[in-house]
């Protein structure tokens, strides 16, 4: 589906935020390793969707409860299928990589898209040295994954932490049922996304799992843990979605409200959204039930460490191209290896619009320019970050934006909301 998005001269109302993907992905994988749990609010996207599917096929038995709440009931002794499919979905698959070696089984893992060429290596040679039986496709170890019958053990782990967070995530769900401890070191120049490592920690300590942080690069899990399950956990909404509308709001006439359960209990990545625009010159109220904005604003380039953020990198290059001054957004080589190149993937579209941007291993650089062409194809490469990007553009500028459905994977009512905000976009097919 090709979506032209048309200029908006004003945004006006009010939206309900989905839930955070992130959030929704860990409690109902981590729910699937032991006790009863119930979770209220999860995201109705495509991943989450994947991760209940993930839980079921590690034994566990997912009732809807009501409209807004799901009863997961953990059977850790039951076999696991002899295929898992995960669709799209890189965190549940490099979640499902330990819980499967652990279970002793033989196991298919296979998915679809972008995720058949994105690198597991990191995380099979982990688990191979912990004694699985395991293998991936090509020297990336990317899917379709086999795992045969074996167990792994415990002790001392290094792993690199350089390339993803998802690996070490996966590590301490996994590591509290081993029966002895582990101490797991991360290695490399840097450690990325370090959020989403406190994402999973957090979720773990409201099952009754103990984790303990030696310093930012070691990290002891104690051996033989029960997981009790999470009381009526609550998924917060989701700050990397609420960026698009956001910038939106950001970047025309605007007044629009957010609506959406934002707990600063629960550490989210991607609420770095809300330091980074204030820093380019945005305002807005935010409580715990809603974000207020009323724009535009004059923004101010800058440079921006999205080390731990890389989820924001195509939108914080749009609000870029309507800055005073450059902008460089460094430390973001892991965005490579996400549903698309980040970095390459992004400049190569922005070219398109006549935008000057500047490609290193690490960074881009952003000038903007005085005029953009209007009314370009632009093709986010199956990412739905990208997707919706190249939209949000296409409300201040006017684009045509290939295969939206894409944005799927985490927002699917995206054109909805924007829709009911005011904006207009035409639909045509491929």
């Amino acid at each position: 589906m090709i979506v032209k998005v048309i200029p908006s001269q004003k945004l006006k109302g009010q939206i309900t935020l989905p839930a955070s993907k992130s959030y929704s992905i860990r409690a109902f994988i981590i729910a699937a390793c032991g006790g009863v749990s119930t979770i209220v609010n999860s995201s109705d996207c495509d991943d989450a969707k994947v991760s209940m599917r993930v839980a079921k096929a590690l034994g566990s038995r997912i009732v809807r409860v009501d409209d807004n709440s799901w009863q997961v009931s953990a059977d850790i002794n039951k076999r696991l299928p002899p295929k898992i499919d995960v669709g799209e979905s890189g965190t549940a698959l490099r979640f499902l990589l330990p819980l499967a070696s652990f279970r002793g089984d033989s196991v298919f893992i296979e998915g679809k898209g972008t995720l058949q060429g994105r690198p597991n290596m990191y995380l099979t040679q982990v688990l191979r040295d912990m004694g699985a039986n395991i293998r991936g496709k090509s020297n990336n170890e990317s899917i379709p994954i086999r795992i045969r019958n074996g167990y792994i053990h415990t002790g001392r782990i290094n792993i690199d932490a350089s390339l993803s967070s998802q690996f070490i995530s996966a590590l301490i769900i996994a590591c509290p049922r081993l029966l002895e401890d582990t101490t797991l070191s991360l290695k490399g120049k840097k450690i990325v996304s370090s959020d989403y490592i406190t994402m999973t920690m957090q979720v773990l300590k409201k099952c009754g799992i103990k984790i303990v942080k030696d310093n930012n690069r070691k990290y002891i899990i104690p051996g033989n843990q029960k997981f009790k399950g999470l009381n009526d956990f609550l998924v917060p909404s989701d700050y990397g979605l609420a960026a698009f509308v956001m910038a939106a709001a950001v970047l025309i006439d605007s007044n629009v409200a957010l609506q959406g359960a934002f707990c600063d209990e629960l550490i989210q990545a991607d609420g770095q959204i809300i330091p980074l625009i204030k820093r380019m010159g945005a305002e807005f109220v935010k409580t715990s039930k809603y974000i207020k904005i009323k724009g535009p604003f004059v923004l101010k380039g800058g440079d921006f460490n999205l080390k731990d953020c890389p989820d924001l990198v195509p939108i914080m290059s749009i609000l870029a191209l309507f800055a005073k001054g450059r902008t460089r957004l460094y430390g973001i080589k892991h965005a490579r290896v996400k549903e698309s190149d980040r970095i390459s993937d992004l400049r190569k579209e922005l070219l398109k619009i006549g935008a000057k941007v500047e490609e290193k291993n690490d960074e881009l650089i952003i000038y903007p320019q005085d005029e953009y062409k209007k009314d370009c194809l632009l093709d986010p490469h199956n990412d739905h970050r990208l997707a919706m990007s190249f939209s949000v553009l296409g409300l201040k500028l006017g684009v045509c934006v290939k295969n939206m459905e894409c944005c799927s994977k985490s927002y699917p009512k995206f054109l909805t909301d924007i829709k009911s905000l005011g904006a207009k976009f035409t639909k045509s097919p491929k």
